[in-house]
């Protein structure tokens, strides 16, 4: 189905690797709106300059003419429904697929940091001793629990189920795993197939 766009637009080519898939409108849909945030959110936890490297990627790219700055990066993530400060604004098909590409880039850009604390975590796992006894793990926790609890909005349902520390730590875990699924060639592809489980008709 194709994406109606704004007279003139036109979509950068690196995002027709990645197929529209066939949904009732060209909006994107809640689930894959929040996932993409989430996501972002991790790697934030991750690379504390990963925003402004996230926008030197999309230079680098061309894709200015979709994440047209930091302004509209923030707009877009704000339509996740879980934030304090949520955007009604839709996002569109085309926004979502230039979110992939570039957590795509960001997660292969990070690979071999993400490797190392999933192996100290599976480590830690064996020995039956906590995340918090591998330093470069715990500052990922920690740091993904503060932007969790700063940016969402503890009255939303989806965000009341991660009321403990344990559990916000399995989300941060859960989006690590993700992240590195998504770090090699067809990360892409990927990360786009898995939004959309369930939703494409």
């Amino acid at each position: 189905m194709p994406v109606d766009s704004p007279p003139g637009f036109q979509s950068p080519l690196i995002l027709e690797a990645l197929p529209t898939p066939a949904l009732p409108g060209d909006q994107c849909p809640r689930r894959a709106k929040t996932q993409l945030d989430l996501l972002l959110l991790a790697i934030e936890a991750l690379d504390l300059t990963s925003s402004e490297v996230m926008l030197e990627i999309a230079r680098e790219l061309g894709l200015e003419s979709v994440i047209k700055g930091r302004v509209n990066l923030w707009l877009l993530r704000s339509t996740n429904p879980m934030r304090r400060y949520s955007q009604r604004r839709p996002m569109q098909i085309e926004e979502a697929k230039a979110l992939v590409i570039l957590t795509a880039h960001q997660c292969r850009r990070l690979t071999v940091l993400m490797r190392q604390l999933l192996m100290g975590y599976h480590q830690l796992q064996e020995q039956q001793l906590s995340p918090h006894h591998h330093l470069r793990l715990a500052d990922y926790l920690n740091r993904f629990r503060s932007h969790f609890r700063s940016r969402m909005n503890p009255q939303r349902a989806g965000v009341i189920v991660y009321n403990t520390d344990e559990k916000l730590d399995q989300l941060a875990i859960a989006l690590l795993e993700q992240m590195l699924l998504c770090s090699g060639v067809l990360g892409p592809q990927r990360l786009w197939s898995s939004l959309f489980d369930g939703e494409v008709l």
